[in-house]
């Protein structure tokens, strides 16, 4: 059989990818006879395509569904996509617009045709590249949250709470996005460094009688939004404004006339000590107008330009608006002083619009309740967080929660189920035929039809449709008891971002004890940011995230997926390096150099068994290195998983136990030792399998010749055996042994095909005699007896309590090696010297930093410890 000299993953991939999916090995059906092991996959927006976090992610999920399909659980992956209402109609009108149409000019339902033709052509690209990866999944079950059944279960889950009483409408402070035009979650605003400028405006004070008029100074961020001020308010106890008490200011520009209004609230030391109280644009300043009962005035329009409240600049983009206000403000003498400083601009994570603070009337979910139990089941680890760390940033936001903001002003997403009646009132029901029922019944009016009735225009939140995820996959809402809910629910393990631990992991906890009185699942695995080299995190502006795809292209999928995981322990962030993927590939390219090296043996069957040492050894190490590699994966440490299984491969396998079996060149191998040696590749495949599934399948079929079911990734994950710990132990030593004569082969320039004389004082009885083969095979020794003294001119080294001895007569060029080494010792006296000298300088010891003279001290130390090696080398030449 002809083996190709180099892997070629592009070759392999797909060939095994197509394999797989036509032999049905991903996909799951509830089965009695099995433990269902279950996982729903985080849904990436329908827009997206795949980025580095992508990969991370779902390539932890795919070995924790491949290890637990090879130990015989029904493993379930549930892929899908979220609709992601904001991006995609963001995307929709950016295509709408190069077409030459704008959405105001589209109906819903014509926009809406749009979209849905968009999301066809684009919204499966993102899991075709996750296939490229070698992700697993379950696609029969590929679910949408806005297809037919999951946007009923949303609707369904609505008018439920909204009965219950946990879903309200009301005017609240909001993140609006003028861009996007919609009200925006906490988690869709990203936090942006900036210098920004702060203004210092005068407010005339409204004067008694004949007396000159006075100024107060407020400072302001904001100076467009003076035109919606409605009182300036300054500390009752701050002496400074003791006379304004009582009185009243003059907003610049406009001149209407606002309190002077006390609360502690205001820092007597921050600014000036006066701030301008503007309600309708500032959460702070809103709740201090509803504790002093205080107007509101909203001078902004939805697109961010300000409206006929405002009096002034109309029309203008708040922008334009400041730069035009700042101005008039300068030449009517009110501006004092304009100041720099750092702060940080909150924008829209879609548009990249400036995030406005707005009071909107939307609807809110109450979040008290149902939070309590999704903290307790977290912090008494019903269900568990990876790594732990995060329990204490769960609880902080669980025990602060806030209602949530569930309406959106978009068309695409699931609308409201709210129907208004002519008369302003509404009711909530999951069809326009009920909402019609029940309108009439409310308002007595059983003449109501439905062209009366008005359906809220705004849609969800794409989270609420996100929330119910575990639940919505397997149609627990549709029909609660059907077969595949109450088999793969609750699931097993989630792997996400810490970053959404609120926003989505404990809402859909909420949801699942709310909707089904359980837990949505047991574990939940936390993965870090994936940062570049700089710890800068990657992103498409900062132009420092490679594209997945072409490092599959370059690197083949198992390198990424190797790559990905060296240094990603749980929770803590990846600095990516395309070092690492580069040693991913060359990780396949070893596993495959050393299965080429098994299959090129030729194999003759008279051979007597030399090798029950190597075998006996390998086979209680790997058992060692398994248990391990199990212990990791129980405390979801998948990349210390990973690094256990390369050492095992690389090192005990590849590097050591392969040198110790392998016949002399062109010499033949007996047959116990390679069978021995396939068993042993079969098993070390198995353990690498859900880290690297396209190599591992490849060799697994090359290795020998299998039936049609008999694939690498339904094969039976190993069990746990027991392994002699005093055999490893040995063998530690004895590879200790050879590490060491290699050594003083490299510092002595002897030829590896020089065959070396090894003397032994045993002091420790350790019976070296099962393993003499394995030291002068490896170390190119010709012949070991053992000795009661020391040795006159042999290099000697200490392994376990024993003293080896190599003679160098013979083995060296004596004269030559004692002038080299004579030269070397006189060259670093001198170098001793100079230290010595430095430090023996009392003006330098007492001026130089302290880190230059801890610097000068290890140079003496290393010295005097390279002149000791060396007189000991001199001593026995």
């Amino acid at each position: 059989m002809s083996i190709s000299t180099k892997y070629n993953p592009r070759e392999v991939e797909k060939k095994w990818y197509d394999s797989w999916m036509q032999r049905g090995f991903f996909h799951s059906e509830p089965n009695p006879n099995k433990e269902p092991y279950t996982i729903v996959i985080p849904p990436p927006n329908v827009t997206g395509v795949l980025h580095m976090g992508h990969m991370l992610n779902n390539t932890i999920q795919d070995i924790l569904i491949r290890r637990a399909r090879m130990q015989g659980k029904e493993a379930c992956w549930v892929p899908g996509t979220d609709h992601a209402s904001i991006a995609t109609e963001a995307k929709v009108v950016a295509m709408l617009k190069e077409k030459g149409i704008n959405k105001s000019d589209l109906t819903r339902e014509e926009f809406l045709k749009y979209a849905w033709e968009w999301k066809e052509k684009y919204g499966g690209i993102i899991l075709d590249q996750l296939k490229k990866l070698g992700a697993s999944c379950d696609w029969d079950r590929t679910r949408f949250t806005m297809e037919d059944d999951m946007s009923a279960a949303v609707i369904e889950v609505f008018v439920d709470l909204y009965h219950k009483g946990k879903i309200y409408r009301g005017v609240r402070m909001v993140n609006w996005d003028p861009l996007g035009g919609t009200a925006l979650s906490d988690e869709e605003v990203i936090p942006k460094d900036t210098m920004a400028k702060m203004y210092h405006l005068n407010y005339e004070i409204v004067a008694d009688g004949a007396a000159e008029p006075g100024y107060i100074t407020v400072a302001t961020s904001r100076p467009e939004t003076i035109m919606a001020d409605v009182a300036v308010a300054v500390n009752p106890n701050d002496e400074r404004y003791k006379q304004l008490h009582g009185k009243s200011v003059r907003i610049p520009l406009l001149g209407k006339e606002i309190p002077i209004i006390l609360d502690e609230y205001v820092s007597i030391d921050f600014g000036t000590g006066a701030l301008k109280v503007t309600p309708a644009h500032d959460l702070n300043d809103y709740e201090l107008g509803q504790k002093h009962k205080l107007p509101t005035i909203d001078i902004l329009n939805n697109d961010g330009t300000l409206n006929e409240q405002a009096q002034l600049y109309v029309g203008q983009d708040r922008f334009a608006a400041r730069r035009n206000i700042v101005k008039d403000l300068q030449e009517a003498g009110l501006l004092v002083k304009i100041e720099e400083y750092a702060s940080v601009l909150q924008t829209s994570e879609r548009t990249g619009a400036v995030i406005e603070p707005r009071l909107s009337m939307q609807w809110f979910c109450k979040m008290d309740q149902m939070a309590k139990p999704a903290l307790d089941a977290v912090m008494n680890d019903e269900i568990r967080l990876h790594p732990p760390k995060f329990k204490n940033m769960y609880r902080a936001w669980m025990e602060n929660v806030r209602d949530w903001c569930v309406s959106r002003q978009l068309w695409w997403g699931q609308q409201i189920p709210a129907y208004y009646l002519p008369d302003g009132s509404f009711v909530v029901a999951t069809t326009a035929e009920e909402a019609l029922r029940l309108a009439r019944k409310e308002s007595g009016n059983d003449s109501l039809q439905l062209s009366d009735l008005r359906q809220d225009e705004d849609v969800l939140d794409t989270w609420f449709s996100s929330w119910l995820w575990p639940i919505s996959v397997f149609d627990g809402f549709k029909d609660p008891d059907n077969k595949d809910i109450l088999y793969y629910y609750p699931t097993n393990d989630l792997v996400t971002a810490p970053e959404i631990l609120f926003f989505w992991v404990a809402r859909m906890i909420m949801a699942g004890y709310e909707f089904r009185n359980e837990l949505p699942f047991k574990n939940v695995y936390l993965t870090g940011i994936v940062r570049d080299t700089q710890g800068r995190k990657m992103s498409k502006q900062l132009g420092n995230s490679p594209d997945p795809l072409d490092l599959i292209e370059q690197y083949g999928a198992d390198g990424v997926r190797a790559g990905m995981l060296f240094s990603s322990p749980a929770g803590n962030d990846l600095l990516f390096d395309e070092k690492l993927v580069e040693q991913g590939r060359n990780f396949s390219n070893k596993i495959w150099n050393a299965f080429r090296l098994i299959k090129g043996w030729e194999i003759d069957e008279s051979l007597p068994f030399p090798n029950e040492t190597a075998v006996a050894w390998f086979e209680s190490r790997f058992n060692e290195a398994f248990v391990q590699i199990e212990d990791h994966f129980s405390k979801f440490r998948i990349s210390d998983a990973l690094l256990a299984v390369y050492k095992l491969v690389w090192d005990d396998f590849c590097s050591n136990y392969l040198e110790m079996i392998k016949p002399a060149y062109q010499q033949p191998i007996d047959k116990q030792t390679i069978d021995a040696t396939s068993a042993f590749l079969e098993k070390v495949l198995k353990v690498l399998h859900p880290f690297m599934p396209f190599i591992t399948e490849e060799i697994w079929h090359e290795l020998k010749e299998r039936k049609d079911k008999e694939y690498l990734i339904i094969s039976a994950w190993p069990k746990k055996d027991k392994f002699d710990k005093e055999v490893i132990a040995k063998m530690e030593s004895v590879l200790n042994i050879v590490g060491a004569i290699r050594n003083v082969r490299n510092s002595k320039n002897i030829a590896n095909s020089k065959q070396l004389e090894l003397s032994v004082k045993n002091m420790s009885g350790i019976d070296y005699e099962p393993f003499l083969g394995i030291i002068r095979k490896l170390a190119g020794i010709s012949e070991i007896s053992y000795v009661n003294d020391n040795l006159e001119g042999a290099i000697s080294f200490v392994e376990a309590g024993d003293e080896f001895f190599i003679p160098m007569e013979g083995n060296i060029d004596v004269a030559a090696e004692r002038e080299r080494l004579t030269k070397e010792l006189e060259y670093t006296k001198g170098f001793l010297a100079s230290v010595d000298k430095k430090l023996s300088n009392e003006r330098f010891v007492s001026g130089a930093p302290e880190a230059v003279i801890a610097s000068e001290r290890k140079k003496k130390a290393d010295a005097e410890a390279k002149i000791n090696a060396i007189e000991q080398s001199l001593a026995v030449l």
